[in-house]
């Protein structure tokens, strides 16, 4: 089944605030909540988990920015290979304060038989590897550079793994061993009596923060994080075609994550202005201004293009607001590809005032004499005699 719009899911529009987010999930998410739809649990679990999905992404301001951008494309390495799972949803807060302490709890009860606790993934263990955050950056580049494409640099300070302990926290030749308190699990238990029920919660072992691991001497270089910060010059590809506010993915660019995984480094692409062009996908435009004997006679006229310059062909009796046409003068579409054509707007500049020899040419253009009647010039003309 196709996948639905997350605003749709959440039946809140694309302008929605977080409080509109949050508000939609919190009613949904109740109406569908799987212990409370005992008839139809299968049908209220997917849709139970759909909701979830949509709340995931968009709640989170970063997430949300890049399904805004890019559509599904742009969150699919927030989740697995077979998409959102439940180890994926980060606001178990929020789930708490909208179900209720007491329905929550339903998904740390140590039982089976289709409880949310299965839903979740019915075991746990040290906290899994985490994608670290995403990072965006902004490159601007020439409108000549659009035509062929172009490597250009970028310079960002990210999070990368401490090259001292090679991201294991330790400092070099100190062993690593399995955390005392949860023996490993990343976890341990927690019992709450409530009258005669016996509620079991399971929760990050503070001792070694979920990893399971117990450091006996921190990396100097990192103090035992794994992560130290680095300035790094990435070199950037830019396909040819590209549009202005283009939004390009670096897989693996980003900064490394709790556990090793890495995040996507998005760079957003400014095409500058050309004062000389006028942008409209593959068409370029632009304006001429000839004068009234090149407009009459003809003439090749060197005009400006993105590759240096060009002859334009205006024809004999061009008139003003004309469009002459230069094909494969324009770009290409993005990603390469054939070139649009160039177009230009003719503009004839008349001279405001004529000396008499000026004057006698005109009317000798248009069939006139000095003497006499000038009938006969006015009539070719004006296309005919004025009254």
């Amino acid at each position: 089944m196709a996948k639905r719009d997350y605003y749709e899911v959440l039946g809140v529009p694309k302008t929605a605030s977080q409080d509109e987010i949050k508000s939609a999930y919190r009613k949904l998410a109740r109406q569908y909540h799987p212990d409370l739809n005992k008839e139809n649990p299968k049908a209220a679990e997917e849709k139970f988990k759909e909701l979830s999905e949509a709340y995931e992404v968009l709640i989170d301001t970063d997430k949300r920015r890049h399904y805004d951008n890019m559509g599904f494309a742009g969150v699919q390495q927030d989740f697995g290979p077979g998409g959102f799972t439940w180890q994926n949803f980060h606001h178990t807060g929020d789930l708490q304060d909208i179900l209720g302490q007491d329905i929550f709890n339903q998904f740390f009860r140590q039982q089976g038989g289709g409880s949310i606790f299965d839903l979740l993934g019915g075991t746990y263990g040290p906290r899994q590897a985490q994608r670290g955050r995403d990072l965006e950056a902004t490159l601007a580049i020439d409108l000549a550079d659009v035509v062929e494409g172009v490597t250009k640099e970028i310079e960002l300070t990210r999070r990368e793994a401490c090259p001292r302990c090679n991201g294991t926290g330790a400092e070099k030749g100190t062993k690593v061993e399995r955390c005392p308190e949860c023996e490993g699990a990343g976890q341990v238990h927690r019992t709450v009596q409530r009258g005669y029920t016996r509620m079991i919660t399971i929760i990050e072992c503070p001792t070694c923060e979920g990893t399971g691991k117990k450091i006996f001497k921190k990396c100097l270089d990192c103090g035992g994080s794994g992560e130290v910060r680095k300035v790094r010059r990435i070199s950037l590809r830019i396909p040819p075609g590209v549009e202005d506010g283009t939004l390009l993915r670096l897989g693996g660019e980003g900064e490394r994550g709790p556990g090793g995984r890495v995040g996507n480094l998005y760079v957003r692409i400014e095409v500058r202005e050309d004062a000389r062009f006028r942008r409209d996908g593959r068409t370029l435009y632009s304006e001429l201004t000839l004068e009234l004997g090149q407009a009459l006679l003809g003439d090749k006229v060197k005009i400006p293009t993105l590759g240096g310059h060009a002859l334009l062909t205006v024809p004999p009796g061009t008139q003003p607001e004309a469009i002459l046409r230069l094909r494969g003068e324009g770009l290409p579409a993005q990603g390469g590809g054939n070139r649009g054509d160039y177009l230009v707007k003719v503009h004839v500049h008349l001279p405001e005032s004529l000396n008499d020899p000026q004057k006698e040419a005109v009317k000798g253009l248009f069939g006139g004499s000095s003497a006499g009647d000038d009938s006969s010039w006015r009539s070719s003309l004006f296309g005919r005699k004025r009254s």
